[in-house]
């Protein structure tokens, strides 16, 4: 009966054990993630200052679209994603201020509804998520907004547009 005691006393040892082991850790995880709290922004790669890699692709208008070709405001969505439909209206009004032919929008995947919305006000590309135009701004979330100069370089990032709008008054 001494084995049976000192086996049940040696398995809850272990599980107090790792208990304070998991617990240390997200406590740990939780301080280099800065607390719990989410970024206002999405993880985007190009920052201010970068130049935008080469692509050519064209948009569902049969209209060619390469680097050399795009300045103004670009904006990648993605089927399914609901911040991105959020977004719609607001790059929608923003774009409309800029003339279609400075505003490029990216849908990756199949939202015949993104495209609607967007093709009025700019110019649509619709490829996959790892297309040529995401690979060029290596862009991997959405949405992701970028404000790019004439010559080519990203002079602002967001997932807002509100995030533009100090370096598009500049």
């Amino acid at each position: 009966m001494s084995y049976l005691t000192a086996a049940v006393v040696l398995i809850g040892l272990l599980c107090v054990l790792n208990l304070l082991l998991t617990l240390t850790l997200i406590r740990r995880m939780r301080q280099m993630s800065g607390g719990g709290v989410q970024h206002a922004g999405p993880p985007i790669a190009l920052q201010p200052g970068s130049p935008v890699g080469e692509f050519a692709a064209v948009t569902v208008d049969g209209e060619p679209v390469s680097h050399d070709t795009v300045a103004g405001l670009v904006g990648f969505f993605s089927a399914g994603c609901e911040p991105c439909h959020k977004l719609l209206p607001r790059f929608s009004e923003h774009a409309r201020t800029l003339g279609r032919e400075n505003v490029l929008a990216v849908v990756a995947g199949d939202d015949t509804e993104a495209v609607e919305a967007l093709a009025p006000v700019a110019r649509v590309i619709v490829e996959d998520f790892d297309g040529p135009v995401a690979g060029a701004f290596q862009n991997t979330w959405t949405p992701a907004l970028y404000l790019l100069g004439s010559d080519h370089r990203v002079v602002a990032t967001g997932g807002r547009v509100e995030d533009l709008s100090v370096a598009s008054t500049a």
